[in-house]
């Protein structure tokens, strides 16, 4: 079948991308804006196939959007495009507001446009599966809690708020229109490409260069760490065998707090890359907390592991040991992304 994903030149979208391609016989349409989060070069091992196409557009524009629908007539739609970063969320709330929310909204409509307009088969196999954050739920106050598909949502900033609202509209467009659409909320994911902003590749490469890193108040924040392509893996089981109008809750079984992934970090790269800046945990420095930081997310996966079968393949002590490896093996690319010539593929590129 042919699908249509949305952000998949950003972390989690590619690992889909190129799970999809390398290990079924469908092909995947990719629409991504290629904003700063968006990488092409995550996406080089497969860019040559037959089964890809790559487009470069917003997903709020939604003529554009109507073409694509048309052109490519895809039997689903995975929507992973956002803004994804808290503290940038912090700083400039309009643009999440705009892609979160506004780009959802858009590309509802058009898939229920294109959806009113296909034949009963084809109509009745559509999904249209929207790809979430545990971080709507908020957070947890005892260590025995755990977040599931029941829990009610209490974001906490405005990128959570924003991922709310557009979990909330594509539940609406399923109960009012009758769209086949699911949803699945995720933990924190880690692996390779993965943004060097976010915490893990921030402290592999700030450890390398014998920077500071920073850990927010004492780092006792909690976190479910998923390995990214254990998601994908779970992802493309949500989209093929998941009930329509159902959330999926995917987890990794990995709960740790922040400071705990930090010395691990440090010790892979005391052994990896002794090197370089030993001991690596003298580097760790704590700052001023963010506003509104939640103290522990943890994921209750076991409806996904119950109903479609799946659970992670990666331990946390194994998935840690291939994402640090990993950077230490692509030092170039990390590069390119921190000095910022990676972004020169927006101009006009496609595959």
């Amino acid at each position: 079948m042919v699908i249509l994903i949305t952000g998949g030149a950003g972390f989690i979208g590619s690992a889909l991308i190129r799970s999809i391609i390398n290990t079924t016989n469908d092909s995947v349409v990719n629409i991504d804006k290629l904003t700063y989060a968006g990488n092409l070069e995550s996406l080089t091992e497969i860019d040559s196939s037959d089964h890809y196409i790559f487009e470069q557009v917003d997903i709020c524009n939604q003529s554009e959007l109507e073409r694509i629908f048309n052109q490519y007539q895809p039997a689903a739609v995975m929507h992973l495009a956002a803004e994804s970063h808290v503290d940038r969320s912090i700083d400039g709330p309009s643009v999440f507001i705009e892609t979160n929310i506004v780009g959802t909204y858009t590309l509802l409509e058009v898939s229920r446009t294109y959806w009113n307009g296909l034949d009963l088969d084809r109509k009745s196999a559509f999904r249209f599966h929207h790809i979430s954050t545990d971080e709507v739920y908020g957070d947890l106050d005892r260590p025995e809690d755990l977040f599931t598909e029941q829990t009610p949502y209490a974001p906490s900033s405005p990128y959570s708020a924003s991922k709310a609202s557009s979990d909330h509209l594509v539940r609406s467009w399923y109960r009012t229109y009758g769209l086949p659409t699911l949803i699945s909320n995720c933990s924190n994911n880690y692996g390779p490409y993965h943004f060097p902003e976010k915490l893990i590749p921030l402290m592999i490469l700030n450890a390398l260069d014998g920077k500071p890193l920073p850990v927010y108040g004492k780092g006792n924040q909690v976190r479910d760490w998923l390995y990214v392509d254990d998601h994908a893996r779970a992802l493309y089981k949500v989209v093929t065998e998941g009930q329509v109008g159902d959330t999926y809750n995917i987890g990794g079984h990995n709960e740790k707090e922040n400071i705990e992934v930090v010395h691990t970090i440090c010790e892979l790269l005391d052994e990896l890359s002794p090197l370089s800046h030993v001991p690596h945990a003298s580097l760790i420095t704590h700052v001023v907390d963010r506003p509104g930081h939640d103290l522990r997310y943890a994921i209750d996966a076991s409806k996904i592991q119950r109903e479609l079968g799946w659970t992670p393949q990666e331990t946390f002590e194994s998935g840690i040991r291939k994402t640090v490896e990993w950077y230490l093996d692509n030092l170039e690319w990390c590069q390119r992304v921190q000095d910022g010539s990676y972004q020169r593929q927006r101009l006009g590129s496609s595959s």
